[in-house]
């Protein structure tokens, strides 16, 4: 999909499900990872995360396109615009925008390096970074860590 059908096709779901015209621009965001879309408040365009572009997440972006429709209209009539206020809440589920992004495996895996080990009761525990060991404890028992083993690659997720 090119800037130009994408931006047509922000238009047609403001009008179609907000019954108003959008008026900015729509733009391409190659760089998105863990957000479908976004908002800006201080010049009104709207950011679409490129992955969702592609043929097969075709519903999910018009979900995306509804949430942030919803942050625009709601933003320029002066009402609660943000996640948590209710007139977003109302107005989201009215539209049938998606709460969230999916997730289409963009997320990075994080890879445990630290394998700590507790001397005490003998519970494990995988951390991404470096523990200091005199301001830590077992959070089951107490007891002192010890690292057990360094450079691990094994994924959290």
């Amino acid at each position: 999909m090119t800037a130009a059908e994408l931006q047509n096709l922000v238009e047609q779901v403001s009008l179609r499900y907000f019954g108003r015209q959008f008026n900015h621009q729509v733009k391409i965001n190659y760089r998105m990872t863990t957000t479908g879309g976004r908002y800006h408040l201080d010049d009104h365009h709207i950011e679409i995360n490129a992955h969702f572009l592609a043929p097969q997440y075709f519903r999910e972006l018009i979900g995306i396109i509804k949430h942030e429709l919803t942050h625009y209209h709601l933003h320029l009539s002066h009402q609660g615009y943000r996640h948590q206020d209710q007139d977003f809440k109302t107005l989201l589920s009215a539209v049938g925008g998606s709460r969230y992004a999916p997730d289409i495996g963009l997320k990075r895996t994080r890879k445990a390096k630290y394998l700590y080990v507790c001397t005490k009761c003998g519970q494990e525990f995988l951390r991404v970074r470096r523990l200091n060991l005199r301001r830590f404890a077992c959070g089951r028992c107490g007891g002192k860590l010890k690292l057990l083993k360094q450079n691990l690659a094994i994924n959290l997720h």
